[in-house]
Formats: structure tokens, sequence, C-alpha cells
């Protein structure tokens, strides 16, 4: 009898034979790639034993391009032409770099559109376009490693990255030839590594001060289920910033007049970034700055760090604080705080942390490595290596979700910490009669006004049958994968008509626009709450306006002349009111003209019956019937 091998969807045909997957920590300072290898989860090394790969690309002479260790030894000599921290420009514009102070670092155009471009001497290049020779150098690291190509990918980004930025890193993979199986969260990735490697359940909070990004999430694991409650975080916050605060006070204490060369600036933060990382093992670090033409030496001491770099630390607790209220826990039944980034070995974050907490943070893992570590865990499983794995991840999304409505105002279609995937609906209707298209503009935030939030994308859906205000039924779908990533589509019912949208923005929020929107929420939500209420008095009243102007002009011989003119002197008054910020005033003005039409309302009604039964029989009717 003839056997036939029956494989699990995603499983090799050879059960012997597994698939080659990774998982790819792309940082602001450091990059990092891990695999399963023998059944035990590492980082992968170069040719030369390192693990960690800078995450800097120099774009030399003769079309050269040197990624990591060799880029960064050009740093100082050649800045404009190689690029540091370029995570923190991803799915972001010029105005955002601008806003961060980060101009000096980079030559970028001033007409640049969109996302932002940085010139170098091989051209204008895109923070994709440079994140792509990091990923590619990362992906070739693999394959010479593990003896292949690579099946898939498991990339991870900061849990507060918005939709554009998350495309802007999935679209780097693909232009660095790799396979994105799952962008997940950095928090859920450090989670991940520690709650397979302890065994451990309950609530978690992994604290993440990484380069350029900080990240703070609340996370329940339970019988392999791993669920994020709630996610706080900077996209401009971390390391990076306590480089540059280090090397304004170089400047301070030295006699440097005028403007900064890049070469002197760039220097600058190297020299702060040694400090930095010596001052984590040691209380003093000589400091020579003579090399960079700069006429001054002498010592920096933790304290002084710690003093210059106090208020970036407070901020990451105050965040902290909020997101463990947003989980709707108490800060006693936190089982354990996991550290997660480089930055977090500045003994400052550990002893705020365990202040903060009343107990100390695991730290069993490398800090720099969890995030990768936890990331090659889940591209091993979801290539198929471990289809017994009974494993689940539950991420959330940063900020709400929803469409603009009449009277400017923002409806709601997903909270914010709602778990992704998801799916949500809501039908819609026309605001006019003989309406046949209707703009759907997405928004992104926690307020109740569209000027206060962020619009995401905008189409338009054609082909509405003209219909009277109201009668149409338009379900609007918002769908957000598994990334994070969101897709839009509207549909008329009764004809099937359909438009959708990928919701790709041009770049990112900018520098602190997603933690602003959620503290403006809480700041401003009874005024939020009123100006709603005015909004929607509003629309109902000139909604009313608008259709007992068109009655009348129809069918003003329903009425006695004296009738006309009042029912026309009450719309007036409703339309004056309406300017009004009266909330009551526009109600109650709108409950006297409604209720002042309802007699021309009932003959417009019986005018209709009439013309309806006219030449029918009563036994006709009956028969009907």
């Amino acid at each position: 009898m003839a056997l036939i091998q029956i494989t699990e969807p995603g499983q090799a045909v050879d059960p012997h034979q597994r698939k080659r997957a990774a998982g790819i920590d792309l940082g602001t300072t450091h990059s990092l790639i891990a695999s399963v290898r023998q059944g035990q989860i590492q980082t992968l090394p170069d040719e030369a034993g390192r693990h960690l790969l800078p995450s800097i690309v120099h774009y030399g002479l003769n079309d050269q391009i040197l990624v990591g260790d060799a880029a960064r030894e050009c740093a100082s000599r050649d800045p404009l032409n190689t690029i540091f921290s370029v995570k923190r420009l991803m799915g972001r514009g010029r105005a955002d770099i601008e806003a961060r102070g980060q101009l000096a670092d980079y030559d970028i155009p001033d007409n640049t559109d969109g996302m932002v471009q940085v010139r170098t001497r091989q051209g204008l290049l895109t923070p994709v376009e440079i994140s792509a020779q990091i990923l590619s150098c990362l992906g070739q690291r693999a394959e010479e490693t593990l003896g292949g190509s690579l099946d898939g990918v498991v990339i991870t980004v900061p849990a507060y990255f918005d939709d554009g930025q998350r495309q802007a890193t999935r679209d780097a993979a693909e232009l660095a030839g790799l396979k994105v199986l799952r962008l997940i969260s950095e928090p859920t990735a450090a989670a991940l590594a520690y709650g397979l490697d302890s065994g451990d359940e309950g609530l978690v909070v992994v604290y993440d001060l990484g380069g350029g990004t900080f990240d703070v999430s609340v996370l329940r694991m339970r019988m392999g289920v791993f669920e994020v409650l709630a996610t706080g975080g900077n996209t401009s916050l971390g390391g990076d910033d306590v480089d540059l605060a280090l090397a304004n006070h170089f400047l301070a204490l030295t006699d440097v007049q005028g403007a900064v060369s890049a070469e002197m600036r760039r220097a600058l933060l190297i020299e702060a970034r040694r400090v930095k990382e010596s001052l984590s093992q040691h209380t003093r670090v000589s400091v020579d700055l003579r090399p960079q033409s700069i006429d001054w030496s002498g010592e920096i001491t933790r304290e002084t760090l710690e003093a210059l770099t106090s208020k970036l630390i407070d901020e990451t607790i105050r965040i902290t604080r909020k997101t463990i209220r947003d989980a709707d826990v108490d800060l006693n039944d936190v089982a354990n705080v996991v550290l997660v980034g480089g930055s977090t070995r500045m003994p400052m974050v550990s002893e705020a942390i365990e202040k903060f907490f009343g107990r100390a943070p695991l730290t069993t893992l490398d800090p720099d490595r969890v995030v990768a570590l936890g990331a090659g865990l889940q591209a091993d499983q979801l290539v198929g290596n471990k289809p017994d794995d009974e494993m689940l991840l539950l991420d959330v999304l940063p900020l709400s979700l929803g469409l603009e409505t009449m009277g400017g105002l923002v409806e709601k279609i997903i909270s914010r910490n709602t778990p992704i995937p998801v799916q949500r609906a809501q039908e819609f209707t026309t605001y006019k009669d003989g309406q046949t298209a209707m703009l759907i503009r997405v928004m992104q935030g926690e307020r109740e006004l569209v000027s206060d939030c962020r619009s995401l994308a905008q189409f338009v859906l054609r082909g509405i049958p003209p219909m009277v205000a109201g009668a149409a039924k338009i379900r609007v779908d918002f769908r957000v994968d598994a990334d994070g990533l969101l897709s839009v589509t509207a549909e008329e019912i009764s004809t099937g008509t359909r438009a959708q949208v990928e919701v790709k923005p041009a770049y990112g929020l900018s520098d602190e626009d997603m933690i602003n929107m959620l503290r403006a929420s809480v700041e401003h939500a009874s005024s939020d709450a009123s100006a709603r209420m005015l909004a929607e008095a509003r629309v109902d009243a000139r909604r009313l306006i608008d259709a007992l102007e068109a009655a009348l002009d129809e069918d003003a011989s329903l009425l006695s002349s004296e009738e006309t003119d009042a029912l026309r002197q009450a719309v007036e008054a409703l339309a004056m009111v309406v300017t009004r910020d009266d909330v009551q005033a526009i109600k109650r003005q709108t409950k006297m003209l409604s209720e002042a039409s309802d007699e021309f309302a009932a003959r417009r009604m019986n005018r209709e019956i009439r013309k309806a039964l006219q030449g029918q029989s009563v036994d006709a009717l009956s028969s009907a019937s």
C-alpha cells in the first residue's frame, strides 16, 4: 500500500527540513537579526563576531555604499554623506525634522514634498532606501550564516509607529528583497522573548528606551496568549536626545562662537555617545575635545549627565504611569518589568523604574538583543517550523480611527487600545436630497473635532442613487491587519457601488503629535464634549432649514399666505440662532420650528396619500390587503 505524506499548511514537505526565518530589530542606533538554530534562539554575528550592526549608511565615491562599522568610521569626516539614526526619519516630512532641530544633521532640500529626502553624493534618497541598505546587510548576514535564502522575516517597529511609519518599514524590507511575514511591536517582541524563556504568566510592563524612540506596553501573558492591554510612548524620545543634551553641554563649556560645522557637530555627537556609554560603567569620564579642534578637556561625571537628562527620564515615567491607567490595572498587580533598549543601561533609568514600581526590573536578557530574539521566535512560528506552538500575539491600536461627519465632527469607528487585527463597520447616510457622491475622510486621534485630529486619507464614493436625504445606506468598513496597517471600504448597500483606499500617509506624525493627541483628549474632554454638542445641534438645525425651504418652494400652495409667512419667519429665526454658540437656544428654536411645521408636513403627506389612492376602489384595496 502506498503511503501519502500529509503536512500542515506552511510546513516543509520534508519534516526534517526547516525553513529559514529570522527576526529583525531595525533600531535607531543598532540593528540585529536573530534566528532559531539547533532549537535555540540566538542573534547572528557577522564575520568578525559582532552581533550589533550600527544603523549607519555611508554613500561614498564611485557608488560605494558602506553599512555598519565601516560607515561609522566615515561619520565625522564626511557627515552629510553618512546617514545615522535614519529610523527617526521614517515616514516623516521636512517640517517634522525641522521641528526637532535635526536639519543640521542632514542635507535636506527645501522643496521636499511628502516623506523627507536626504541629499547625498549619490543623489536624493528617502529613509526607505537608506533603511533598505541596513536590512539588506542583515539579510545577507543571515543567508550566509543559515546557508541559504530566507523564507521570511518578522520586523519589529515601535508600538507608537503610525500607519505611515509602519508602511515605510515594510517598503524598506521589500526594497531589500525580504519577504515580510509580519510587523510586530518592539515591546511585544521583548515580552515574547521573556515569556517563552521563563514561562512566567501575569501582567508584564515592557519599558523600551532605545536610541530614537520610547515605548511602554502593558501585557497579560496567559496560556500562550500575549495580550497587549495598553501601549504608550513617544517616537521622538531616546538615547539620541541624551547624546544631543551632552553635546550641547560640551559646547557650553567651550568658547566656540557662531554656527557649528556639520563635521564638528557629528564629532561632538559621537564623543557624547562614547561618554554616555562610559558613564554607565564609571562615575566619571575624561573628555578631550582637542582632536575635534575645540580647545577644551576635562571630566564629566555621572551626576552631570543625570542632571542634563533627568527631564527626559521623568517624561518616560509620566507616559508609563498613564499607560498603566489606560490598561485599567493596579500598579501592585504588575508581576514583572522588562527593560529593553540600549539606553536602559543608564543607571538612572533602572533606578527610576525601581523607584516607580517598587521592584527591580528584569535584566536577565541583553536589552540590546531581546527585541530581535522575540522577533526571531515569532518568525520561526509563522514560517511553519513550530506548528504545534499555540502561542498567540494580540497587539493593540495606539490611536483611535474614524471618519469626518457633517459639522466637522469625528465619528470614531475603532477605539485606541483595541486588539488587532480588527474589523469594524458602521452605516452612514446622505445629508442632502439627490446626493450622488460622498467624500470619505479617514481620521486618526482622540478629539471630537476634525481640526484637532489628523487626516490619514480620503476618497470619494460615487454612483449613489439620488434619494431624499437620509434614505441611502452607506456602509463604511475599517480593517486593520496584524501589522497595524489600515484599509477602508465604502459601499452603497442597495446598488453595491463600492470605493476603497489603503491608507498610506505620505509621512508620519510630527514630533510629539502622538503623545499630544492623547494628552489633549484628556485635558479638553469637557470642551470637546461641548463643541460636539454645538456642532450636532447646528447640523440638525441646518438640515431642518434646508428641508423646510425646499418644501416651501415646492408646496407653498398648501398653506395660506399668513401660514407661509409665519413659517419663513421661523426659518429665518433659526438661521440667526445657528450662528451663535448657544446649544440650548439652537435646540429650543429647532424644536419650535419642527412643531410649527408639523401641520404643513401632515398636509403634504395627506396629499401624497390621496394621489396614491386616486382611481382605486375599496374592493381592489381589500383584495390587495
